[in-house]
């Protein structure tokens, strides 16, 4: 381990230690969370999904930033995207259960609210199930071309404000891996497992557990890439 590897550890005790230390810190940032649920979502991804393609690229490269690599933008987006997975989430986890009730399943809306029992995991497998299978092959997609376009702009700031070149930027993209990796290998082997636990959860947990999930996501990806690589 380098130096800078142990700054980032005090960094992130120094950072979460007074939410177990101090009650009253933590009751404020429930009471936030509760009240500001999309702002919130926006900094949770934003730090801690920008955080696991840090922690990918130190994996990968040796470092957590480098010229070009766009550590701003990507948190900006990554702050953009974290509001959109939350209103998705909520979508599904609503629309879903009500739509278990038509096929059948009594009182599934307020069995997935409800303590954790076989039936509870079955809604939750198929929310998960629905949101990944209709939701995530469109939100990977996206999140790859503003990656690309981050990219070709430098990783600057002001490149992420320019218009994206969505039409060269689609054909460019490698499908091939989009299709056998990304669809075929992460939403059935990771993500359908990994949000079928996140709406086990509290609601007041979800987005969060789903944003620590993109950290998780980065280092997998990054050992695949150097498992691939040898």
């Amino acid at each position: 381990m380098k130096k800078i590897d142990f700054l980032i550890i005090i960094v992130i005790i120094i950072i979460l230690a007074p939410f177990f230390i101090f009650p009253c810190v933590y009751n404020t940032y429930e009471i936030f969370n509760r009240e500001h649920s999309l702002i919130m979502s926006f900094l949770k991804f934003a730090v801690l999904a920008t955080f696991g393609e840090c922690l990918g690229l130190r994996i990968t490269n040796g470092v957590y930033n480098k010229k070009g690599f766009g550590l701003i933008p990507r948190a900006v987006v990554w702050g953009f995207l974290g509001v959109v997975i939350s209103v998705a989430m909520t979508v599904f986890s609503s629309g879903v259960p009500v739509f278990l009730e038509k096929m059948g399943l009594e009182n599934a809306s307020g069995i997935i609210k409800g303590d954790f029992c076989g039936s509870k995991f079955l809604i939750a497998l198929c929310i998960s199930l629905t949101m990944n299978t209709f939701f995530a092959p469109v939100f990977m997609t996206f999140h790859k071309i503003t990656d690309t376009h981050i990219i070709e702009n430098g990783g600057t700031l002001q490149g992420l404000f320019l218009p994206i070149k969505m039409g060269k930027i689609i054909s460019n993209l490698d499908w091939k891996r989009q299709w056998n990796f990304v669809f075929k290998k992460t939403i059935p082997l990771f993500w359908y497992p990994a949000h079928t636990i996140t709406f086990l959860l509290p609601q007041h947990f979800q987005v969060l557990f789903a944003a620590i999930l993109g950290v998780v996501l980065g280092l997998l990806l990054a050992i695949a890439s150097l498992d691939k690589k040898k």
